[in-house]
């Protein structure tokens, strides 16, 4: 594993180490943001660097060869590629169709006056980004199984 794989792991922990600071250092409304930002930094940056270390072990160096070869065998597949392209697509139009139902329905929570706070449409587009997720999963699959 190259080292260049390792200065995103460091890049990852520095911010969030930077914004852990911010959060332990001032007393804000943005608090709870900034240790967000701070888990999201830290966890997956500490994640980065022991696979950079996993692999570069003589006795693991064989097996990542082995993973990569698998790897660019999966992403250069003719077939894996246009169904990646395809469920895309599909993901993209469902999304596309959910957030313009979205749209009426906070337009008519609205005007009922029943939106008052904005951590409803929050935890909505977070539902929203797992949505995609699980969505383009699911097509591919049924694409692949199809084909």
């Amino acid at each position: 594993m190259k080292k260049s794989y390792l200065l995103p792991g460091v890049i990852y922990i520095a911010a969030g180490l930077g914004f852990l600071i911010l959060a332990l250092r001032t007393d804000t409304r943005l608090n709870s943001v900034f240790s967000g930002l701070a888990g999201a930094g830290i966890v997956p940056g500490l994640m980065m660097i022991y696979k950079y270390f996993y692999w570069n072990k003589p006795e693991n160096k064989q097996r990542y060869r082995e993973k990569l070869e698998n790897e660019q065998i999966e992403m250069h597949d003719e077939l894996k590629s246009k169904l990646r392209d395809r469920a895309g697509r599909y993901t993209y139009i469902i999304g596309t169709l959910a957030i313009s139902a979205a749209m009426l329905v906070f337009c008519i929570l609205g005007e009922l006056e029943m939106v008052a706070d904005y951590q409803l449409i929050i935890f909505f587009l977070f539902g929203f980004m797992i949505f995609q997720f699980a969505v383009y999963i699911a097509v591919f699959n049924h694409l692949l199984k199809k084909f």
